[in-house]
């Protein structure tokens, strides 16, 4: 135990005594270094990315000690910086999470991920590694690869994780399992999900001029691990969802909301196969609308669920393109995302984050109630499981050992897209991580003068080549 976290044998008697007669919490940096952590002690939380949802995300932990602030713009602008510095005016304030690590490590418990998506696996992993829990927001990463690695680092380090799909705490993911899990539909071959979404700039070629910096902005901290590029106000604050280095566009913002219940209810892990189709596909930016297709292999039915689970297909539609409805769709229910659960009996929807589930019959089940309901935000969840022990803690909703192959699938969604072009299904080998009918011989022509290696560029979309001196820890065995 290092030196200012040693207390004598009687130190601890006089302490446990102390906590039996109500007297006393135990000092965050006492409990920690005896491997739990009390359930009346506050957490020391660092927010990374603190505009928009972050913001959201650090009123709803408020609860707990926000002890450090990271960002990489300070100005006023739609993220808003300087208000969250306002509300935690004794906050340590950083640019580089790197650094606030470096100079922070023992007085953080926790942190909040809430950057753009290209730089969520960087603080995420590295905080995990120093075995701080981590609540990071949707799309959980940028890639295949780094989703693998946030999972097996959580296992790894036994730390409390969630990310930020607020909809998997709700009531209506739980009701669409369990009625599934319980028959109400039958066995389901076929799903469906859609959404409205880009609501920002999608389609777009790269702009080409350079305007100035900000004065407030770190340009080269927002670029982080990906390729160098100037700067342009077309990339930053919030428009990044739309452009490949930055963002997943309109699938890994919205997928990871509207397709939890999918994932979940049906047991899902690895695709075996893919396509993807788009409106033009531009080399640096997301497409207007898209429709992705997933077939996942049959798999073993666990011995509480009524249903088999056969071979599945998963379409996403988005950009306004959407399955047609089936025709006894309830005329007064419009929704701008959902999903369609296809059974042999009957047809589930759900709404924009699963909630409102419906039985297209108009049929209402009752079933038993097997999953845990969670009466308090996502956040908070997160936060009680931070407090627990590893071996008794009850996971949060998104615990990245769901939530980490989870977030495979909706970024397998954009590899198919971006693959599209080779105008064939892709086979995927999930424990492996590759596709195995990409070759060598394979081209991909991103413009007209340029063809590159398809089984080079496939690899550089599952596993980023990390550039400026950000790194990622290693991959567990």
């Amino acid at each position: 135990m290092k030196e200012n976290r040693k207390i004598t044998r009687r130190g601890f008697i006089g302490t446990t005594s102390a906590v039996a007669t109500g007297l006393l919490i135990v000092p965050s940096n006492i409990i920690a270094g005896l491997g739990h952590k009390a359930p009346s002690d506050k957490l020391n939380i660092a927010g990374i990315g603190i505009g928009g949802m972050g913001r959201g995300n650090l009123e709803r932990m408020a609860t707990e000690n926000i002890v450090a602030l990271c960002d990489v713009d300070w100005g006023v602008s739609r993220i808003n910086v300087p208000k969250v510095f306002e509300t935690y005016p004794k906050a340590a304030r950083y640019y580089d999470w790197r650094k606030m690590f470096d100079e922070m490590d023992k007085s953080i418990d926790a942190v909040m991920v809430a950057t753009s998506d290209h730089n969520h696996a960087g603080p995420t992993a590295h905080a995990i590694t120093m075995s701080k829990h981590a609540y990071t927001q949707k799309p959980l990463t940028h890639s295949v690869y780094e989703s693998r690695l946030l999972t097996k680092l959580a296992a790894k380090y036994k730390v409390a994780t969630q990310m930020g799909n607020q909809g998997s705490s709700a009531e209506g993911v739980r009701l669409a399992c369990e009625w599934i899990w319980n028959g109400e539909i039958g066995e389901v071959k076929k799903i469906e999900a859609y959404t409205n979404r880009p609501i920002w700039p999608q389609g777009l070629t790269a702009p080409t001029d350079t305007p100035p910096v900000p004065e407030t902005l770190k340009w080269d901290l927002f670029i982080g691990p990906a390729k160098f590029r100037p700067y342009n106000p077309a990339f930053h604050p919030w428009v990044w969802r739309g452009w490949w280095d930055y963002g997943t566009g309109a699938l890994g913002d919205m997928a990871c909301h509207v397709m939890h219940p999918i994932f979940t209810a049906m047991k899902l892990q690895y695709p075996t196969k893919v396509i993807g189709s788009s409106t033009p596909v531009m080399p640096d930016c997301a497409p207007n609308a898209e429709i992705v297709h997933l077939v996942y292999p049959e798999r073993k039915k666990p011995k509480d669920i009524k249903i088999n689970l056969p071979e599945v297909q998963v379409s996403w539609f988005d950009g306004g393109l959407k399955p047609q409805y089936p025709e006894n769709w309830p005329v007064a229910r419009i929704q701008s995302s959902g999903v369609l659960f296809h059974g042999t009996k009957d047809t589930l929807i759900c709404g924009e984050y699963g909630t409102d589930p419906a039985l297209l019959s108009g049929r209402i089940p009752t079933v038993p109630k097997t999953l845990r309901r969670i009466e308090v935000s996502h956040e908070q969840d997160w936060i009680r499981a931070c407090k627990e022990s590893p071996g008794s803690r009850v996971p949060s909703a998104s615990d990245f050992k769901d939530s980490g192959p989870f977030n495979e699938m909706v970024v397998m969604g954009v590899l198919a897209v971006r693959l599209q072009a080779l105008n064939k299904v892709l086979y995927w080998d999930g424990p492996n991580m590759n596709f195995t009918n990409v070759t060598d011989t394979d081209k991909l022509r991103l413009s007209r003068t340029d063809s590159i290696s398809a089984k080079e560029f496939a690899a550089e979309l599952i596993k980023h080549t990390y550039h400026n001196g950000f790194t990622l820890p290693d991959m567990p065995a």
